[in-house]
């Protein structure tokens, strides 16, 4: 408790950093604004729920292409979500981030239905099922049939929604919390801390989890020392990427914004550097710098709402190859531990999905295939190897020995350098 005390401490001192309203973060919000609406323009595939989640929660709005969005979310990706149901597959988050999503634009939940077997169920509904899926699988395997990143998203959603999550539910992720459950290859997901203490907060907050109230807090304790100590010396929390959930999850715990004010600051540093291109990345950071978190959707009335963004045309951009060339050796590490390494030279800023394909063109013995996520592609199989979250495996991708925190198509290659991946299980 000391060491909580502690560093909230060394957090406060760092109130006297540039204050949220003044004129140059005014301009950063703006901006990130508009790129998540420009995301809209050209997304191809599915519709991002968090993107629209991140734009209903903004001070600043385009209500008619939010409203464009709200329908591809209905029609699209709904069709999508009953598609995947019915073939049985667990699909915990990204209906709970559906559910949000339509909660930001005052949807009523109870119209939005699936054909579950011979009968019609409501999104909640169905919602509530999965996690009882969920809970069952956690007792027979001690894990969550998807992760508890999206059992938490699950129970926040129910939570905000005004469902009662059950408390053997709630109970699950408690003890996940107090087990150090919440781990990611080898390192702890600092990400699902955040979304569980959302989760758990909401649950407290309602008042509705009768079973341990002490049990509660102490999670909801353990969770704010966890993302506390995940702190680098550049005010972000976990990464670059974790920062914006992990400054969500302090606000909808009470935490004051000014003891926030290193972080975000860290994330503002960062945005003008063009650090965030990723509209999932943008979507979470979006909320925590206008200070919010994912339970301000619950008492969101959208009444009145400014209507005052409009996106200026742009002229395309025409991106020229770089003439200079970096020399990529790409390790592929299989489950069983053997090793491939294959060499290429690339146009130095190609993305490592470009490389990968350059490398899959010239070198025969080099196969991958990868498949769509609201992150962007993932990789899925390399050289005919899966790596499957239903298998608890995924392709860890790191240069020279460090992990990175971007995906294949967000990844520039700047340097020279080595790219292993490797079938890791978790």
């Amino acid at each position: 408790m000391y060491h909580l005390v502690l560093v909230f401490g060394l957090l406060a001192l760092a109130s006297s950093l540039p204050c949220d309203n003044s004129a140059s973060n005014h301009e950063l919000l703006l901006s990130l604004n508009k790129d998540l609406l420009r995301s809209l323009e050209g997304q191809e595939g599915l519709p991002n729920p968090s993107v629209h989640l991140a734009l209903r929660l903004s001070h600043l709005h385009n209500l008619l292409k939010e409203g464009e969005h709200l329908n591809r979310l209905t029609t699209n990706l709904h069709n999508d979500l009953q598609s995947v149901l019915s073939g049985g597959q667990p699909l915990t988050g990204r209906l709970a981030l559906y559910a949000l999503a339509l909660k930001s634009s005052c949807y009523d939940l109870n119209t939005v239905t699936f054909t579950v077997g011979d009968k019609s169920e409501t999104l909640l509904t169905v919602l509530k099922k999965q996690m009882e899926r969920e809970k069952e699988y956690i007792a027979f395997s001690q894990r969550p049939l998807t992760n508890y990143y999206q059992y938490s998203l699950g129970v926040l959603a129910l939570c905000v929604s005004g469902i009662r999550v059950n408390n053997h539910v709630v109970n699950k992720l408690i003890k996940a919390v107090e087990h150090e459950d919440f781990q990611h290859g080898n390192s702890e997901s600092i990400d699902t801390y955040a979304m569980a203490a959302m989760a758990l907060q909401c649950v407290k907050n309602s008042g509705s989890y009768v079973h341990n109230a002490v049990e509660l807090d102490t999670a909801l304790t353990n969770i704010k020392e966890k993302l506390l100590t995940s702190q680098r010396s550049d005010g972000h929390f976990g990464n670059e990427f974790s920062t914006g959930l992990v400054v969500q999850a302090f606000l909808a715990m009470g935490v004051p914004v000014s003891e926030c004010a290193a972080s975000l600051e860290a994330i503002r540093r960062d945005a003008r550097g063009n650090k965030y291109q990723n509209p999932m990345a943008i979507s979470q950071l979006l909320p925590a710098l206008q200070q919010k978190s994912y339970l301000t959707v619950q008492s969101k009335s959208c009444l009145n709402e400014d209507n005052t963004l409009v996106l200026e045309p742009t002229d395309p951009v025409v991106v020229v190859p770089s003439t200079t060339k970096v020399a990529v050796m790409v390790e592929v590490v299989t489950s069983s531990g053997t090793s491939t390494v294959y060499s290429l030279d690339v146009p130095k800023e190609s993305t490592l999905l470009e490389a990968l394909h350059l490398l899959k063109e010239i070198n025969n013995g080099f196969t991958f295939e990868n498949e769509s996520s609201l992150w962007g592609p993932f990789l899925s199989v390399v050289n005919g190897e899966r790596a499957r979250q239903s298998d608890r495996k995924y392709w860890h991708l790191s240069s020279d020995g460090t992990s990175l925190t971007e995906g294949i198509a967000d990844y520039k290659l700047k340097v020279d350098q080595k790219i292993t991946l490797k079938n890791t299980s978790y």
